[in-house]
């Protein structure tokens, strides 16, 4: 069933969804909205989205919030997407960690866990599988990350992920699990993800990272949300480690703390 949404309908809506998780929603980004919550409105047999909003924002119905937040955030991800960033990571990771040290990676809007997982297979064939390195992922949407967690994925998605990576950490599915892949434990082992609105005044300090990837997040926020989120961020950054972004992202006039290095890679001095 199709359901018309009005101006103030997806204002209220958008204007939730932007206290929540800092996500800007213009007027061009309606069909997305009624695209994704229309078949909330039929399974809870609701006729409007004012009857919608009154629903989700009653304190009996949070799981309905959490829900309406996973299906809006929910955005493409997929397996060494943007390549040039994981050539960079290559580059920078050490031939070896010493001295007790860990080399730690924060992919911090982890999604489904391609991200996470695309560099834990750099790390893995850097440092070793069984080597001195920890990757921490975090969205917040909780469905998301149950994938993530699983590490089991359709076959189909392992399209860009080069051959010898995809013989060394990925397991074909056989029987029943015909037509996916797992990530393969060793690898599963290294990696952790949590939830965590990057948007929250204050946000605790996850961990001390030498890499935090942020790519293709800051776009759906205006200046003020950008500049919260960054000053979240850096705090968990090593000195002298670097923070990546998407390709048609840019921290200019964004943060101070943090020198650009090349076009989307940015460094804590």
């Amino acid at each position: 069933m199709n359901y018309e949404i009005n101006d103030t309908e997806f204002k209220r809506l958008s204007s939730l969804l932007y206290d929540i998780t800092g996500i800007t929603l213009n007027d061009s980004k309606k069909v997305l909205l009624t695209g994704r919550l229309s078949k909330r409105l039929t399974a809870l047999g609701l006729g409007t989205y004012t009857q919608y909003f009154k629903y989700v924002t009653d304190p009996a119905h949070t799981r309905e919030l959490d829900f309406m937040v996973d299906l809006l955030t929910t955005n493409e991800t997929y397996f060494f997407r943007e390549p040039q960033h994981f050539d960079f990571l290559k580059q920078i990771v050490p031939p070896a960690v010493k001295d007790g040290s860990v080399f730690r990676v924060w992919s911090a809007a982890a999604s489904i866990g391609a991200e996470a997982y695309t560099i834990a297979m750099i790390l893995a064939d850097k440092l070793g599988a069984g080597g001195a390195w920890e990757i921490l992922g975090t969205d917040i949407s909780n469905s998301v990350l149950e994938q993530a967690r699983r590490g089991h994925y359709r076959i189909s998605e392992a399209e860009k992920i080069p051959s010898e990576y995809l013989k060394k950490y990925c397991l074909k599915g056989k029987g029943a699990q015909e037509g996916t892949f797992l990530i393969d434990k060793k690898l599963r082992q290294h990696v952790n993800f949590a939830n965590l609105n990057l948007n929250v005044e204050g946000m605790k300090k996850v961990g001390d990272f030498d890499v935090i990837f942020l790519r293709n997040v800051l776009i759906y926020f205006d200046v003020p949300t950008k500049q919260r989120v960054i000053a979240n961020l850096v705090p968990c950054l090593k000195n002298g480690g670097y923070l990546i972004v998407g390709h048609s992202e840019s921290l200019n006039g964004i943060t101070n703390a943090l020198v650009q290095e090349k076009p989307t890679v940015y460094r804590r001095m």
